[in-house]
């Protein structure tokens, strides 16, 4: 099972420029999270200080027992191997292909020998939907492709924790949608803690069971899919909506003559070029059938039943139809997302289950 993060009053600066400060929050074990924001609010530097890339100034963060802002250089190496990262830009070797991309890891820091490592490889190209593709380069394959390599690549030491760091960048919407469904599938099979870093406002409302925003150096929430998805507060209901009226403008923050002026193009019934805004909590996805079930969903269940007194009402009231199985994780289309196999990311019609 995944490892839960626990992060307290961390504050990150470069010079004189803060980036964020005081965040605190839970990442909890084993479920699908989701950081958004607009961009230039630090979400990456975020992903790199937990991973100890980068060191904030103040606050912990607390990786299975160890706050690795205070401990030994080979300490920070083993809570290193909890985690897989997906990149950006999937981070392969021009040079390598992708057999070689993925065995890298294992050729690095583990003393196996070839055939187990070519065992794991094939396990993991598999999982990802790319067994035939191994001997292909990073330029001869597709932006959805590299992506997926890079994934098989994040997981084959097994990590405990992954790390996604806007993966949806440089695909079109039918990509993301696919790898999307693959986050999901991952999380059902290996039971991984997913922290996904992103402003995709489809990511956000389909995939996670927790999201958390930050905005103006702060976080400004984190929790529940509900609680955001269901919220009131004006940057969150802007960026999830995708619209020009609220608190974020281009640069960052609005000034007060710009908010009052856009707000009374609304009113007078001008569209602001947003997404339709939508009602209630959209279903999240589930794993593709054939699949394990996700255990996920039942510790989360669980852990919102506890805490659900503590909700804003509107959380609260869907929390309960998904509990009363009114309203059930569902993805929004019938039937199953396939995982593409071939270069073009053409669907196929079966999915492979990784070897236990």
């Amino acid at each position: 099972m995944g490892v839960q993060i626990d992060v307290t009053g961390l504050s990150k600066s470069f010079g004189a420029s803060k980036i964020w400060e005081d965040v605190t929050l839970t990442v909890p074990e084993g479920e699908v999270s989701v950081l958004l924001g607009p961009s230039g609010t630090g979400k990456s530097v975020f992903l790199k200080s937990l991973i100890g890339l980068l060191r904030p100034e103040r606050g912990s963060i607390v990786i299975d027992g160890t706050n690795i802002l205070e401990c030994s250089a080979k300490e920070l190496y083993e809570i290193r191997t909890l985690f897989g990262v997906l990149f950006q830009d999937g981070a392969l070797f021009g040079s390598m292909n992708i057999y070689d991309n993925t065995a890298f890891p294992l050729r690095e820091h583990t003393k196996k020998s070839e055939s187990e490592i070519r065992n794991i490889v094939m396990e993991k190209l598999e999982l990802v939907g790319m067994p035939n593709d191994g001997h292909k380069f990073p330029g001869e394959i597709s932006g959805g492709m590299r992506k997926r390599a890079g994934l098989a690549r994040a997981l084959v030491l097994d990590p405990k924790i992954i790390l996604c760091d806007e993966p949806d960048s440089g695909l079109d919407p039918v990509r993301t949608a696919y790898l999307s469904q693959l986050l999901i599938d991952i999380n059902a099979q290996i039971d991984a803690t997913v922290l996904i870093v992103t402003h995709n406002i489809n990511i956000a409302r389909t995939v996670p069971d927790n999201i958390g925003m930050l905005f103006r150096k702060k976080l400004v929430m984190f929790g529940p899919r509900e609680v955001l998805l269901t919220s009131e507060e004006p940057v969150v209901k802007q960026f999830l909506n995708g619209r020009r009226i609220g608190p974020i403008g281009m640069s960052e923050e609005k000034d007060e003559a710009t908010a009052a002026a856009e707000q009374a193009m609304m009113d007078a019934g001008q569209h602001d070029g947003g997404v339709e805004e939508i009602e209630g909590v959209p279903p999240q996805l589930m794993a593709t059938p054939g699949m394990p079930e996700r255990k996920a969903v039942g510790r989360r269940q669980a852990r919102v039943r506890e805490i659900l007194h503590t909700l804003p009402p509107a959380a609260q009231e869907a929390i309960r139809d998904d509990l009363e199985g009114t309203h059930k994780y569902a993805a929004h289309e019938p039937g199953h997302v396939a995982r593409p196999h071939h270069e073009d990311d053409t669907p196929t019609t079966s999915i492979p289950v990784a070897k236990e």
